[in-house]
């Protein structure tokens, strides 16, 4: 059996990131994320699913030039407030000063997500009246004030990442917990996130990732792809992003969507309606998975000359289907390995270390591929 070069401590330091709790965070991957990233030396560098685009302010943070992308809109909104700012963070100062000074009303977010602690918790909600309150009043004020597209880009993450603070959940909005957590008792304080005064290009969309691999060149693309679940018992809902922070998208969006279910979901949130094909579940007419056909096309379409991507062992494709889709799109120059369960990184030195690692549940694997 080979030895493994043991990780543990990468040479670059991330730089501060924000964001908010989330499934698919690569806080604890991104030393190593940005130490694969700086060893081939890209000066434009996609994030093709940014998420809580934490990625996409490191990379920024340190000099890259970013294109950060997501289907997701609140995704977009983070993107806009910390990639696209020719403002330095005291310029929005004053503005988050009187969003805080907006006197709390019942609206929209009280009435389906707001609780109180003496009531009865037969229905669980993911905040205390208090904080929802003035989540509403500071929503409604966002949309009164004559912001441009930055400006309401960082006023709303700044509530979604106060929010986020004062929660009553595991960290995703799909279920809430049975009893108050401690933080949903402190008062909703915004804040001014921690902006990035734009030096270097960047670029924000809300893009399906095949149109935007077609229309941008970067020197180096970074795929966060959703994973979906190998659980044949799992509802294919509750692995989906949409659902998990569906509340997220309301408050960007400021619709008022029809809701279903014990956690209010956005109807639009439901299997029917809401799909990737990186997340699917199924296997399409030729046998084999969607997920696992969708990442292929995706590497072999991207025209950069790296591509980092990132995978776990509770991915729906298989280790050894997605080694072949891997050696079929480029040539796989490096592979990293990180065990959540004991906390430990790795640099793994054959092919087959990975194959055998990854039928170990809670593993995240980094693939440095340069195409052919």
């Amino acid at each position: 059996m080979s030895n493994l070069a043991l990780f543990a401590d990468a040479s670059i330091r991330p730089p501060d990131t924000e964001g908010v709790k989330y499934a698919g965070s690569k806080l604890k991957l991104l030393p190593y994320i940005l130490e694969l990233v700086a060893s081939v030396a890209p000066k434009t560098v996609l994030d093709g699913f940014s998420g809580t685009t934490r990625v996409s302010q490191a990379l920024a943070r340190l000099g890259y030039s970013v294109i950060c992308n997501d289907l997701a809109i609140w995704s977009r909104f983070f993107g806009t407030c910390y990639l696209l700012s020719r403002q330095p963070p005291s310029h929005y100062r004053e503005l988050i000063t009187h969003l805080n000074a907006v006197p709390g009303k019942d609206g929209w977010l009280t009435e389906y997500y707001g609780g109180d602690p003496g009531e009865r918790r037969g229905v669980k909600h993911p905040w205390q009246r208090h904080n929802t309150r003035r989540a509403d009043a500071i929503r409604d004020e966002i949309e009164q004030l004559n912001l441009d597209e930055v400006g309401r880009a960082v006023a709303i993450t700044s509530l979604i990442l106060a929010l986020d603070e004062v929660d009553s959940t595991l960290g995703h909005y799909a279920s809430y917990l049975r009893e108050w957590s401690p933080r949903s008792f402190k008062p909703l304080v915004l804040r001014v996130p921690k902006i990035i005064l734009q030096e270097n290009e960047h670029a924000v969309f809300q893009r399906n990732i095949f149109d935007v691999i077609t229309q941008k060149e970067v020197d180096l693309a970074y795929f966060d792809p959703p994973y979906g679940s190998n659980n044949e018992k799992m509802p294919p809902s509750r692995v989906r992003y949409a659902a998990y922070y569906h509340i997220w998208a309301s408050i960007c969006l400021l619709d008022k969507p029809p809701l279903f279910g014990k956690a209010r979901r956005r109807l639009d949130s439901s299997d029917t309606k809401a799909h990737s094909e990186f997340e699917e579940f199924r296997r399409g007419g030729s046998g084999r998975f969607i997920a696992l056909e969708a990442i292929e096309r995706l590497l072999r379409k991207t025209s950069a000359r790296h591509i980092l991507l990132s995978y776990s062992s509770g991915g729906r494709a298989t280790a050894s289907e997605l080694n072949d889709v891997i050696k079929s799109s480029g040539k796989l120059i490096r592979l990293v390995e990180l065990d959540y369960k004991r906390n430990v990184m790795a640099e793994m030195r054959w092919t087959n270390e990975w194959i055998r690692d990854a039928t170990v549940p809670n593993k995240e694997f980094l693939f440095l591929i340069e195409k052919a």
